[in-house]
């Protein structure tokens, strides 16, 4: 079946995971893709409103020095950008969010209310294989 195919079977494990988000992670790129190939096509032909009248006037003309152009500027905005993340990743970072994890005490946001314990310790004396936490 289709499922089969894509997913691998009707079961959520590592591989489903791994294609899944594979195909998330190229959509994105699929996406830019046929967005730049639809910004080419629109400056070579122009668009015509709704009502069939031709609009030769506002066509823009569309010379590869633009595409150029933006590539280059893009390049150039890209390159500061590459050499800050790889080379002082930590230089526009907070410091408070340096601190170093404690293991015996239970961070602020996930402590629990106090109005929900009662439900914490009766899922708590559920066995783990039978549905408790």
């Amino acid at each position: 079946t289709l499922v089969e195919w894509a997913w691998g079977g009707f079961s959520v494990d590592n591989p489903t995971v791994t294609r899944f988000f594979a195909l998330h992670f190229l959509l994105a790129f699929a996406i830019a893709g046929l967005t730049t190939i639809h910004l080419t096509f629109l400056h070579e032909s122009g668009s015509n409103n709704p009502q069939g009248i031709v609009s030769n006037c506002d066509k823009i003309p569309f010379h590869p020095y633009f595409s150029v152009k933006d590539i280059l500027g893009f390049m150039l905005m890209l390159l500061p950008l590459t050499t800050l993340a790889l080379f002082s990743p930590n230089l526009l970072g907070d410091p408070e969010n340096f601190t170093p994890a404690n293991p015996l005490v239970t961070p602020p946001h996930i402590k629990p209310e106090w109005y929900f314990l009662f439900a914490y310790a009766i899922l708590r004396s559920i066995p783990n294989k039978l549905g408790g936490v």
